[in-house]
């Protein structure tokens, strides 16, 4: 079992210009209401910076991988649908919606459908219908069908996120649970958005919504990246054993 510790010495380095960014964000707290090229940057920055966190392993070993390569582009339609919700009173709401939706499918894809889970398709199947039952009301053409898909979509992501903590080998178990965790905060960050958006105002739900969304792209960043000292040990034991 790989040690919290090793992980977080081996990668924590290499976060360090996400968290930043993500400081820079907070601390600048540019105003909602004056959209700009400025604040689209400064919310987008540290996703960007997740990407090159990922590259920085590495771009062979990166784009070899077909998980690491849809997680990539999930990064990318992510920064779009963050520049996109800048813009959301000016009628690019949906944009932004869409943007993410093809992220999660991407993501999706990387977790993969193996192994299956139902037990936890049906627990996340759950929360989302919940999730939806609840936001039903509140929603008008065309985001009855619009939120309805979206939900659909980032609870797929989230089973198939959950689906893959079962795994227990040394270098897959902290890799599936950083993409378990990180599906589960993206769509408290998503629910967040939407009961503040559609249904009442929700109390810091800025401060809420990007503190659970930068810590679920991170998560989901880190889920597609080996450990490089735990590579180095895996490497020593079987040099040992041969």
């Amino acid at each position: 079992m790989v040690s919290l510790v090793t992980v977080v010495k081996s990668e924590g380095p290499k976060l360090l210009p996400f968290l930043k960014a993500c400081c820079m964000y907070f601390a600048l707290w540019l105003p909602a209401s004056s959209p700009s090229w400025l604040s689209a940057l400064v919310k987008c920055l540290p996703i960007l910076c997740l990407w090159a966190f990922l590259l920085a392993h590495g771009t062979r070993s990166v784009l070899a991988r077909s998980d690491a390569r849809a997680i990539l582009a999930g990064l990318v339609f992510s920064a779009l649908g963050d520049a996109f919700l800048i813009w959301q009173e000016e009628g690019y709401f949906s944009h932004g919606l869409l943007m993410f939706a093809v992220a999660h499918a991407l993501y999706s894809s990387a977790f993969g459908m193996n192994p299956l889970n139902l037990q936890a398709g049906l627990a996340v199947g759950s929360v989302s219908a919940v999730s939806y039952t609840f936001l039903y009301p509140c929603l008008s053409n065309p985001f009855t069908y619009l939120v309805g898909g979206y939900v659909a979509l980032i609870g797929f992501m989230a089973w198939r996120a959950t689906a893959g903590v079962q795994l227990a080998n040394d270098l897959w178990k902290w890799t599936r649970l950083s993409a378990c965790l990180g599906a589960w905060l993206f769509m408290v960050s998503d629910l967040t958005i939407a009961v503040d958006k559609f249904c009442f105002p929700v109390p810091y739900s800025r401060a809420v919504v990007m503190a659970t969304y930068y810590a679920a792209q991170m998560l989901i960043a880190l889920s597609a990246v080996e450990c490089q000292e735990v590579e180095a040990s895996r490497k020593r034991g079987v040099n040992i054993s041969h």
